[in-house]
């Protein structure tokens, strides 16, 4: 069934408006972050598990809800996890401990995994034109870098009027625009029956990532607890394992692990995932460093972080359209490159000059940007047609996982190294060393060396962003050799095609 032009960019606004809500929810607590910790009374942990929470389950949960959907019909599922969405928004907002905090943002990627494969899925069917295809594709993938970028800043504006729970409240408005909209533009729902949905898989999956990050948390920590940590390292090996045997003798899998055989195919999915590693870890250690050391504000801070994506919007755009001229491994390895050297210039000058961080975030957003644009013409490009729903969750699990971890990993290392470095005034409780937070908070109490305190704990934080900026421009550094090694055969005009097709 053909639909109308206009309808067919109608939908288009509709469900770009539907992943604009899930990427925005990951950062939009960046910023909010300190002011939560404060009036929930959070740890260090609890504030990680707060953002973490949402990725996690999310991640777990997208594998198997791409599959859900062909069974149910991609219409009902976007609608389905719009009105989760919304009631998870709802809990979220008027949380009274982190605890509950942290289960409302479990619930809420119930919602957003319901909705991330229904999005792509709905342009699939309804773009069958495939140069229209591709320009809502390029539409669609920038909606992730706008929705981070909008976070910090959203969540900056919102602060400076209303209570924290504000930025859920937000989404409660869109949701209800985007279900009455889409039962007037989406096309009629098509369910599948005779696709195989195998919840056993998704809850693997679940369990090997929630091992992992509780691995990283526990490890991280000032007396780490061993038992803690083999319990995690077991249950997320376990898990794991299972799950990949499990695929491998089901006659409808979550995942075929063949589809990785082919290099453009890996390189792009390692692009999604180091680029949003990137972005995300950038996003939440500068955030938290310029309020709690330089005082800004949280709007002034999420203005700031924004750098990256006014970086990236102008070569996201343009690594869709240039694509077939210049092929995947100049936008792709070139762009991590440029972003390991704007992190650089980030660390190098974060302490001394806004107008040379600025710049590296903007250079940074520019390489991650072009990435990012290009990475699903690679994911959807080398995966046969029976395979695109899983090749779209595979995608949309590598953007995930790389946020989950940079949040699991550089959060943690932050406090790490800044626990293990402050060196404490005499007479100042142990407490401290918890996080900047603790100790600005004993300052203010007036727990003797108000100023020395102060000092001591802004140094040691600066150590550990310095520490966690130079992982960031590693990792990239990293995905860049990686994807260039995996594209070294793929020239212009095989961006979706190639030696990789053998």
């Amino acid at each position: 069934m053909t639909i109308s032009t206009k309808r067919r960019w109608l939908l288009l606004v509709v469900v770009s408006a539907g992943l604009l809500l899930i990427t925005l929810d990951n950062s939009i607590l960046y910023a909010a972050l300190p002011t939560l910790v404060e009036d929930l009374g959070a740890s260090s942990s609890e504030g990680l598990w707060i953002i973490n929470a949402y990725p996690v389950v999310m991640a777990g949960l997208l594998l198997g809800s791409g599959t859900l959907g062909d069974r149910v019909g991609h219409r009902r599922m976007f609608l389905i996890g719009l009105v989760v969405f919304g009631a998870a928004s709802l809990v979220a907002a008027f949380s009274t401990s982190p605890e509950a905090l942290i289960a409302a943002r479990a619930f809420l990627a119930v919602g957003a995994a319901a909705i991330m494969p229904a999005t792509l899925a709905l342009i699939r069917v309804t773009f069958e034109d495939e140069r229209e295809r591709n320009m809502a594709i390029a539409v669609w993938g920038t909606m992730a870098v706008v929705g981070s970028a909008l976070g910090p800043i959203i969540s900056g504006i919102l602060l400076q009027h209303f209570w924290w729970g504000s930025v859920f409240i937000i989404n409660i408005p869109v949701v209800l625009a985007a279900v009455a909209a889409t039962l007037f533009v989406a096309p009629p729902n098509d369910p599948d029956p005779s696709k195989r949905w195998d919840p056993v898989s998704s809850l693997l999956a679940l369990v090997a990532l929630v091992g992992l990050v509780i691995a990283i948390k526990e490890t991280a920590k000032t007396d780490p607890a061993p038992t803690v940590i083999a319990a995690a390292v077991l249950a997320s090996t376990i898990g794991g394992w299972t799950f990949a045997r499990r695929q491998r003798r089901l006659p409808y899998p979550l995942l075929d692990f063949a589809i990785f055989r082919n290099r453009a195919f890996l390189a792009g999915v390692l692009a999604a995932g180091f680029a949003l590693f990137a972005i995300a870890g950038i996003q939440l250690v500068t955030t938290q460093r310029f309020q709690l050391v330089e005082g800004f504000t949280p709007l002034r801070a999420g203005f700031l972080v924004a750098a990256v994506a006014l970086g990236a919007f102008p070569t996201a755009m343009l690594g869709g359209a240039i694509l077939h001229r210049v092929g995947l491994l100049p936008l792709i390895t070139g762009g991590l490159a440029l972003g390991a050297v704007g992190t650089v210039l980030v660390l190098t000058n974060f302490a001394t000059s806004t107008g040379l961080l600025v710049t590296g975030l903007i250079i940074t957003g520019g390489g991650l940007g072009a990435a990012m644009s290009v990475a699903s013409s690679a994911i959807m490009g080398n995966v046969p047609a029976r395979r695109a729903g899983m090749a779209s969750s595979v995608e949309e699990v590598s953007y995930e996982f790389g946020s989950l971890v940079a949040v699991a990993l550089l959060g943690s290392l932050l406090t790490a190294v800044y626990s293990a470095t402050l060196d404490l005034p005499a007479g100042v409780s142990e407490r401290a060393r918890e996080s900047l937070d603790s100790a600005l908070a004993l300052a203010g109490e007036g727990a003797g060396a108000d100023s020395a305190l102060v000092t001591a704990a802004s140094e040691a934080f600066d150590g550990a962003y310095l520490v966690v900026m130079i992982v960031v421009a590693a990792v990239l550094a990293v995905g860049a050799l990686a994807t260039g090694v995996l594209l070294r055969r793929h020239g212009p005009g095989s961006a979706l095609s190639g030696p990789a097709h053998h």
